[in-house]
């Protein structure tokens, strides 16, 4: 059976994009977006989401203000915020979960080694992957997808 995937780097992809547009239309830099807003568009709980957007916010990627007229908004372009950017402050943890091996086994107490490897080689291609991609480049693509009239 899989395991359960961790969410928070699409959440916060999300929730990116969410704020790259807000204000009217896609690419538009304007308000500042209450957590319920934000919440509903991800379609998560606004307190989970708090929590996946609080780290972005020390990392220097976000803004919040408080009160009626607060909420959250870009601290940055969305030319200037890479993907790998936000997947080192949101993704914590090992690709690869492992299993505690027989320490008697010749294998087990070998496989999580060799499997270490392996994930180092992974997590240098999604780096590299999401290096090359920005906020802005994701506003543009979800606003191709979207109709004109969607008022």
């Amino acid at each position: 059976m899989a395991g359960r995937a961790n969410t928070q780097f699409s959440v916060a992809a999300h929730a990116l994009v969410y704020l790259a547009g807000a204000g009217g239309g896609f690419g538009a830099h304007a308000r500042p977006v209450s957590s319920d807003e934000l919440a509903q568009s991800v379609n998560v709980n606004p307190v989970h989401l708090r929590r996946v957007l609080g780290p972005l916010r020390e990392a220097g990627l976000l803004r919040s203000r408080p009160g009626a007229r607060g909420g959250w908004e870009l601290a940055r372009a969305a030319e200037h915020i890479r993907l790998d950017e936000v997947w080192e402050v949101v993704v914590t943890g090992a690709l690869v979960a492992t299993h505690g091996p027989n320490p008697s086994c010749p294998i087990g107490r070998q496989v999580h080694g060799l499997l270490g490897d392996i994930e180092d080689d992974m997590a240098q291609a999604v780096r590299a992957a999401l290096h090359r991609r920005t906020v802005a480049e994701l506003v543009r693509r979800v606003s191709d997808e979207i109709p004109a009239d969607r008022g």
